[in-house]
C-alpha cells in the first residue's frame, strides 16, 4: 500500500473520528435542562502504523456530562461507528468499536480519569488498511450547559 494511500486513509479516519473524542454523552433522561456539565479541553492525536509521521495534535472544547454512562460515540455520520460493551470500573472506562465500510474497523477504547480533573486514554483500531491509534488527553476548565439530546 502506497504511502500516499495510507495518509489519506489516516487523514479520512482522522475526521471521522475527531467527532467521537469529545462526544462523552449521557443517555437520554428526563434531566432538567439546565443540567451543568464539565467543559473539557480535549488533546488527540492520531497514528498509523507503518506511517513515518503523525496527525498534527488536534485541540478542541467540548460540554459533556459529568457522569459518563457511555464512551465517546462519532457526531460525525460520514464514519459510522458503534460503541459496545461500555463498562465503568472506578476511574477506567472501556468499550468496543465497530465502524462500517467505507472504512471498515474494529477497535477498542480505553480512558483513565484523575478524579474529575483530567483524563488520558487511547482508542486503537485494526483494519485491513492498517493499525490506528488516537491518544486522548482531556482537562477540565470549566462548568457548562449540558446539551439538549
Amino acid at each position: 500500500m502506497s504511502q500516499t494511500f495510507r495518509l489519506r486513509i489516516l487523514t479520512a479516519v482522522a475526521l471521522a473520528l475527531l467527532g467521537a473524542i469529545p462526544a462523552l454523552r449521557a443517555q437520554t433522561s428526563a434531566a432538567p435542562a439546565k443540567e451543568k456539565g464539565d467543559l473539557w479541553e480535549v488533546t488527540s492525536q492520531m497514528s498509523m502504523e507503518g506511517m513515518q509521521m503523525a496527525m498534527p495534535a488536534q485541540k478542541v472544547k467540548v460540554c459533556a456530562p459529568k457522569t459518563w454512562t457511555e464512551p465517546p460515540a462519532p457526531e460525525n455520520q460520514r464514519q459510522k461507528c458503534t460503541n459496545s460493551d461500555f463498562q465503568m470500573d472506578g476511574p477506567k472506562a472501556s468499550w468496543k468499536i465497530t465502524c462500517e465500510p467505507p472504512h471498515a474497523m474494529t477497535g477498542t477504547g480505553e480512558i483513565t480519569r484523575d478524579g474529575d480533573v483530567a483524563y488520558s486514554g487511547v482508542m486503537k483500531f485494526v483494519s485491513e488498511d492498517g493499525n490506528l491509534t488516537m491518544t486522548l488527553n482531556g482537562r477540565r476548565v470549566d462548568e457548562c450547559d449540558k446539551p439538549r439530546k
